[in-house]
């Protein structure tokens, strides 16, 4: 098996908040993820949306697109309305050859307020949960078919956050909907990452590699913190600089035969985490870590 590093533009630019990295260029957060030894990047707020503007510049720096957020409103939203709405995003990254889309429900979320703490988030009863399901099965039947599928991303502050969201979304969709395993944030939601590879490999379709400073966890999680609040506080971090130990995961992983994207991904501020040094400290862990676990790094 092999896999390839990956890296998300938000330690360079923030899109919840445009303050962060505001005056960071596309072209610097492009050409300092290259430089770091990463093959692909995720789109951004910055990234043009069209293909004609995008693949130039991902070409210049040597970087494949492999893959980006969206968020779904399927709570408020029909699946027609979705599907809609998705499509700038489906035919850019059918255009650019990305993997996945990695989407998210955001109605209702918390996770850009600062002034909700992480107690306050979200929550479906049985029968949405219910006509959620059926709606993102749909959703995900049609992405499949379109060869973009989801890679669905539980995220802190919204109505899949625990492992046990996590759970009941996979164990209630279609198998069209994938996964994407967020290592900080199932940790931050006191989820078990190693259990999930296991008992979900055969979803699984993408990895973000963020870890977690356990300091500010646990602070966070005591003073119930917003969302923004705990990373502005620095509870994300880079693989290598946290309290996450990715060995073990990536046994699981080459046991499952996974293939894929390791995406290296963390909301700092730029001014205190500068994001190419800690682009190239994620990278390094990750290239020793994966060597250590005999498992091979495509290069292209």
């Amino acid at each position: 098996m092999s896999v390839k590093l990956g890296v998300a533009p938000i330690a360079w630019s923030n899109d919840d908040m445009p303050e962060l990295g505001g005056d960071t260029t596309l072209e610097q957060c492009l050409s300092e993820a290259s430089q770091a030894g990463y093959i692909g990047i995720e789109s951004g707020g910055k990234f043009p949306k069209k293909s004609n503007e995008l693949i130039p510049k991902l070409e210049q720096f040597n970087l494949d697109l492999c893959s980006g957020w969206y968020g779904a409103n399927l709570r408020k939203n029909s699946v027609k309305d979705e599907k809609i709405a998705i499509q700038e995003q489906l035919n850019l990254f059918k255009d650019c050859k990305a993997p996945c889309i990695v989407l998210a429900e955001v109605s209702g979320s918390i996770q850009g307020d600062p002034k909700k703490k992480l107690s306050t988030r979200p929550q479906m009863d049985e029968d949405e949960w219910k006509n959620f399901c059926i709606k993102i099965s749909e959703l995900g039947k049609y992405l499949e078919d379109e060869e973009m599928p989801i890679a669905y991303h539980h995220h802190m502050g919204t109505v899949i956050e625990t492992q046990k969201d996590t759970e009941r979304l996979l164990d209630n969709t279609h198998d069209s909907v994938k996964l994407t395993l967020d290592t900080g944030h199932m940790l931050f939601a006191k989820g078990d990452s190693k259990k999930i590879l296991n008992d979900y490999n055969e979803r699984l379709l993408h990895v973000h590699c963020k870890d977690i400073r356990k300091n500010v966890l646990e602070s966070s999680l005591n003073q119930d913190l917003s969302f923004r609040d705990a990373f502005l506080s620095g509870a994300f971090t880079v693989p290598g600089d946290g309290c996450i130990d990715y060995k073990p995961l990536f046994e699981v992983l080459k046991k499952k035969n996974y293939s894929g994207w390791l995406v290296v991904e963390a909301e700092q501020d730029p001014n205190k985490a500068n994001p190419l040094e800690y682009a190239i400290k994620g990278h390094k862990y990750l290239t020793k870590t994966l060597s250590d676990t005999n498992i091979e790094i495509l290069n292209r």
